[in-house]
């Protein structure tokens, strides 16, 4: 039979566990790529984001194919202005570029369910 110290230090044991295993596999997550471009990561995760509502509105009847087409066609060429500057800052951007991306995809997400 486990007494009451033994069931205590198996609970915190596995807190530990747990714990460890959140963090370890949260700091693995992220690729490479992800870790030494996070600006670009950030943009292109917003223009995945953008894209997934438009499919979504598009699916509920919320939004004509016409219109999704020329939201999606926005984000595309967002999409090549974050790469055409980033070829020019050796695969980086700036902080002042992000936010214009940011801006850019602002005016489009607001398009988006309205």
């Amino acid at each position: 039979m486990l007494n009451k110290k033994t069931l205590t230090k198996a609970a915190a044991l596995i807190a530990i566990l747990g714990a460890f295993a959140t963090t370890a596999s949260s700091s693995y997550a992220d690729t490479t790529w992800q870790k030494n471009h996070p600006r670009r990561e950030q943009v292109n995760n917003r223009l995945e984001n953008q894209n997934d509502r438009i499919k979504n509105e598009v699916k509920e009847g919320d939004m004509s194919k016409a219109k999704a087409a020329k939201l999606r066609k926005a984000d595309r060429q967002i999409r090549q202005e974050e790469r055409d500057m980033a070829a020019q800052n050796g695969g980086h951007i700036t902080k002042q570029e992000q936010k214009t991306l940011n801006q850019q995809e602002n005016a489009i997400s607001k398009k988006i369910g309205s």
